[in-house]
């Protein structure tokens, strides 16, 4: 079949949901499928540095940031007819998989509705929550985004909050997935369900044959203090600085490495200055996928610890694939991942504290909790783009 995927940004561009659509184009590339990426055009210095690809089809856009590598596409006619010529001259398309919440989401669905498509939507963030954390006047950004979306989509329900937004786009559609059993069951929970009335499940998986040369490498534990490892974007909602603050309250001996860049790295490394922990804490900065694989896989524990921000937790599943350890913040993440972790009491700091006290006092005792050897299994790309299939399937129909 041939799948168009929409997004809000280009692949070869940074984030989660970008390196998951690159990887679930290869992998359906892989069991004999055709895949098309329509995405806003990049900018600047990453877009002379991105690989080309016939599968992409890049759409007029203007950059929205500073770096120039994000962008985004005015969900409009002209941005409809572009995409339509183009398309015009690929084969002919059996289904439309929107991957995005903004104008690519936007672009997707209208592109559907011209052509008469069924649609798949993934749903990978809360709305509500990643605005609340990253716009002033939040309340205002959900109003004007809600106007947006129901002119952009011609869809009038009424609401104006992060739910009444994802279930306009959850009623056009024949499908809707989500990469988590806890955000499946908000997203039921609040109606953004398409005609079947359930959302299906489907993890963001890992690359095969990365996975398989990460657990390649040796894995004997060296001698040493415990070692932890933090990992993500340091913005606020991912709750850097709480982790740190933990790492000095806790008094343990420790090796910290926090892997990653944003907005408060300048304020991390002050707070760990001003607080001097007993653990030694170094900043690794940004590293390649491969090698902060084989960080996690040589630590003793990943910490997670964002809280009902997160729509999957990929840190904690890529850990419990390579074997290692996790001490979770977030309950739904750890009901998600079922075991091989030590759960954070609440998101105070003291609970935090005496949660990496505990974890080390176990890993220099060698009593420390192991992952499911099955999650390594189930978060294979191939089994994920094997559902995925089964999805595209029923969506289609009789088609």
């Amino acid at each position: 079949m041939h799948v168009v995927m929409f997004g809000d940004q280009h692949v070869e561009s940074l984030g989660g949901a970008q390196v998951s659509m690159r990887l679930q184009r290869r992998f359906l590339e892989k069991a004999g499928h055709t895949v098309t990426i329509v995405a806003p055009a990049m900018h600047g210095p990453r877009a002379a540095a991105a690989p080309r690809s016939d599968a992409y089809l890049d759409i007029p856009s203007i950059p929205i940031t500073l770096d120039r590598e994000y962008a985004m596409s005015w969900p409009g006619r002209r941005a409809d007819e572009f995409i339509d010529a183009a398309m015009a001259e690929r084969a002919p398309v059996d289904l439309v998989h929107v991957q995005a919440d903004f104008w690519g989401a936007y672009l997707g669905h209208r592109f559907a509705r011209r052509h008469g498509l069924p649609v798949v939507h993934t749903m990978h963030n809360r709305v509500d929550v990643g605005i609340e954390a990253t716009a002033p006047l939040p309340g205002l950004v959900l109003h004007v985004l809600n106007a947006w979306q129901r002119h952009a989509i011609a869809e009038q329900s009424p609401g104006r909050d992060g739910w009444a937004y994802l279930r306009r786009f959850a009623t056009r559609s024949q499908a809707v997935t989500a990469p988590s059993s806890h955000f499946a069951h908000r997203l039921e929970a609040h109606g953004a369900v398409p005609a079947a009335g359930a959302v299906d499940v489907v993890w963001n998986g890992i690359d095969d044959e990365v996975l398989d040369a990460a657990l390649a490498a040796p894995a004997e534990r060296m001698p040493g203090l415990p070692r932890f490892v933090w990992l993500g974007r340091m913005s606020p909602e991912k709750r850097l600085l709480p982790f740190l603050e933990a790492v000095a309250v806790s008094g343990i001996a420790a090796d910290i490495e926090v892997i990653g860049g944003g907005g408060q790295l300048a304020a991390a490394r002050r707070l760990v200055a001003r607080r001097g922990p007993t653990a030694s804490v170094h900043f690794a900065g940004r590293l390649s996928y491969a090698e902060t694989l084989r960080r996690i896989r040589m630590a003793d524990a990943v910490v997670q610890t964002s809280i009902g921000f997160e729509t999957q937790g990929m840190t904690v599943f890529e850990a419990a694939s390579l074997g290692t350890p996790s001490i979770i913040s977030d309950p739904d993440i750890a009901a998600e991942l079922s075991s091989g972790f030590w759960q954070v009491a609440d998101a105070s700091t003291a609970a935090l504290a005496a949660t990496l006290r505990t974890a080390a006092t176990d890993i220099t005792a060698g009593t420390a909790v192991s992952p499911d050897p099955e999650i390594a299994e189930k978060f294979r790309q191939s089994s994920r783009t094997a559902a995925m299939v089964e999805v595209y399937r029923r969506a289609l129909g009789g088609r």
